[in-house]
C-alpha cells in the first residue's frame, strides 16, 4: 500500500474552503443538501486525518492503525466497489466507542453516484496534507464550511447555529479562564466551547503543561441530542485541537434534560433549542405532571413544564458549579410567560446572582421569527433569608437595530458597546447607566406582574421620524419575523390544548 501525497496546500482557510465547497455545487444536482455535503467531508476528513497520522515517519503505534486502513481501501477501489467499501466502512466505524463512534453512529453515504464518491476523496481529500495545516487554518476552514451549511434554510442547519459574534461577545463578557471547566449543554455544532477554548488560548500566556493538556481534553465537554450535529460538533472540536481521535469524545449524544447533571462546571454558555413545546415533561419538586406521554423525574427542577428554554434554564441552573456563572440565549417567552416560567424568575433572582440581560434584535439568527435575549448570572453559596440577586442590568439592543442575515449581518463590533458597559472583569459597581443600559433593583423586579423582565424603555426613532423611514425590505422582513413568532406561540398553545389527558400511571 502506497502512502497518500500532498499535492496541494492552500495557505489560508478562504482557500481550503473554496477548494472544497466547489464541488458541493456538483453533487446538488444529485440532490446532496449542503449539510449532507458538509457530514460527508466530515467522515471523509477524519478517516485522511488517521490515515495521515499513522503515515507520520516513526510514528509508534496507534489505535487507529485499522481506520487509517480503511482509508487506503477508499483510495484503492476502482468506482464499482468503492460504493460497498464506503458504506461498510460507515457502518463498523459507527459501532465504534469514543469520539470514532460520535462522529459515524448512524452514519450513511449521501453521495450515489460512486465516480462523483471517487472525485471527492482522491481529487480533493487526498491531494490535501491536512495534519501540516495549522489549527487555526483547519478549524477556520471547517467553521467557515458549517457557515455555509447553515445558510442553507431548506435544510434546517441553521437552528444550530449561533452567530460566532455574538458568542464571541458573550465569552468576551464571561472571560473563562484555565481554571474553569465549561459546558454547553445543547451544544449545536459547538461554536460557544470553540470561543471558549480560543479565549483561554489567548488569553492564558503561562500554561503549565497540565493546564494546556486538560484544555485539550477534559476541561471543556457538550452534549447534543441530534446525531448528526453531534458529529459536526465533535468533528469541529477534533479539528480545533480539542480531544483525541482514538480518545473519548468531549460532545455526549443524548438528551441533557432527561438527567440531573453528572458534571458540575464552572462555566455554562448556551443556546437551548427555540419551541415551546418540549417532546418530554419533567417532574419537579411540584410534582406535578404534564401531558406528555414520556416523563423524567427531574427533583431538582422547581417547577414541571413542557416549555424547553425554562425546563433548559433550570437545568443549567442546577449544573452550574458554586461558584459559577452562565451566559444563555433566552427567547422572549422565557422573560414573561406566567405560571411555570414565573415560578422559575422568582426562583432564579432569588437563587442566583441575575445581574444582566441583552435584549437581541431581530434578523440575526438563521431561524426565522427570533425575539431572543441573553441572560447572565452567577451562582453562589446560598444565603438564607436574603435574595441574591441585587441588581439586573438591562441592555436594550433591539430598539432601533437592524440586521439582515446577507445584507447587513450581526459583527462583533455591533457588540462593541455592550461589552463596554458590561465591563468584564470588573466589578459591577462600576457599571454606568446609559441611554441603552439601565440598572434595575430586585424589589423593582419582583414587583412587576408576574415577574415579568421583558423590560423596555426605548422607542424606535424611526417611528417618529418621517425621513428616517426605514427601507421596505426591512419593514418586510420584520412584519414577517412578528408574524412567524405569534404563528410559533399559536401552534404551541393549540398542541398543548389538544394534547393526551394525563392518565393513571400504570404499575
Amino acid at each position: 500500500m502506497s502512502a497518500s501525497t500532498s499535492t496541494t496546500k492552500p495557505t489560508d482557510a478562504r482557500s481550503l474552503v473554496a477548494k472544497l465547497w466547489n464541488y458541493c455545487n456538483v453533487l446538488r444536482d444529485d440532490g446532496v443538501s449542503t449539510i449532507d455535503y458538509v457530514e460527508q467531508l466530515t467522515y471523509l476528513l477524519f478517516l485522511k486525518m488517521a490515515h495521515e497520522q499513522v503515515n507520520r515517519p516513526f510514528n509508534k503505534a496507534t489505535e487507529l492503525t485499522d481506520v487509517a486502513k480503511r482509508w487506503q481501501v477508499l483510495l484503492d477501489s476502482d468506482a464499482a466497489a468503492l460504493e460497498d467499501a464506503y458504506r461498510e466502512t460507515l457502518h463498523d466505524l459507527g459501532q465504534q466507542p469514543g469520539t470514532l463512534g460520535v462522529i459515524f453512529r448512524k452514519a450513511q453515504n449521501r453521495i450515489q453516484d460512486p465516480a462523483k464518491l471517487k472525485r471527492l476523496i482522491v481529487d480533493l481529500i487526498d491531494k490535501q496534507e491536512w495534519s501540516s495545516e495549522s489549527v487555526d487554518v483547519k478549524g477556520d476552514a471547517y467553521e467557515e464550511l458549517l457557515h455555509k451549511s447553515a445558510e442553507d434554510v431548506k435544510s434546517g442547519a441553521g437552528q444550530y447555529f449561533t452567530p460566532r459574534d455574538l458568542i464571541t461577545a458573550m465569552v468576551d463578557c464571561v472571560q473563562p479562564t484555565a481554571a474553569d471547566t465549561i459546558a454547553d449543554p445543547a451544544c449545536g455544532t459547538g461554536g460557544f466551547l470553540l470561543a471558549a477554548h480560543r479565549f483561554i488560548s489567548g488569553h492564558s500566556t503561562h500554561l503549565n503543561p497540565d493546564e494546556r493538556a486538560a484544555l485539550g481534553e477534559g476541561t471543556i465537554t457538550g452534549t447534543e441530542i441530534v446525531d448528526g450535529t453531534a458529529r459536526l460538533a465533535a468533528m469541529n472540536m477534533l479539528i480545533h485541537g480539542i480531544g483525541r481521535p482514538d480518545g473519548e469524545s468531549p460532545i455526549a449524544v443524548k438528551d441533557a434534560l432527561a438527567e440531573a447533571p453528572a458534571r458540575h462546571p464552572s462555566v455554562v454558555l448556551a443556546n437551548p433549542p427555540f419551541g415551546v413545546k418540549s417532546s418530554i415533561t419533567v417532574i419537579g419538586e411540584d410534582g406535578r405532571t404534564g401531558r406528555e406521554t414520556i416523563s423524567y423525574n427531574r427533583d431538582d427542577f422547581w417547577t414541571t413544564t413542557t416549555n424547553k428554554q425554562l425546563n433548559f434554564v433550570q437545568h443549567i441552573a442546577s449544573m452550574l458549579a458554586i461558584p459559577g456563572r452562565a451566559a444563555v440565549v433566552v427567547p422572549d417567552n422565557v422573560l414573561f410567560e406566567g405560571g411555570a416560567g414565573e415560578t422559575v424568575r422568582k426562583r432564579l433572582l432569588n437563587q442566583f446572582d441575575v445581574h444582566t440581560l441583552l435584549r437581541l434584535p431581530t434578523g440575526i439568527f438563521y431561524a426565522g421569527g427570533v425575539k431572543a435575549n441573553v441572560l447572565f448570572f452567577d451562582k453562589k453559596t446560598a444565603r438564607p433569608g436574603q435574595p441574591w440577586t441585587d441588581t439586573l442590568w438591562v441592555y436594550d439592543f433591539r430598539v432601533g437595530q437592524h440586521f439582515t442575515l446577507k445584507q447587513n449581518p450581526l459583527r462583533r463590533e455591533h457588540l462593541d458597546d455592550f461589552v463596554a458597559c458590561y465591563r468584564p472583569g470588573e466589578p459591577r459597581t462600576n457599571r454606568v447607566e446609559t441611554e441603552r443600559f439601565r440598572p434595575f433593583t430586585y424589589d423593582q423586579l419582583i414587583k412587576r406582574d408576574k415577574v415579568n423582565l421583558d423590560i423596555t424603555w426605548l422607542k424606535d426613532p424611526a417611528l417618529d421620524d418621517a425621513d428616517s423611514q426605514l427601507p421596505p425590505e426591512v419593514i418586510a422582513r420584520e412584519i414577517v419575523e412578528d408574524l412567524e413568532a405569534a404563528l410559533s406561540e399559536f401552534a404551541a398553545i393549540a398542541e398543548a390544548l389538544s394534547g393526551p389527558k394525563d392518565t393513571p400511571e400504570q404499575n
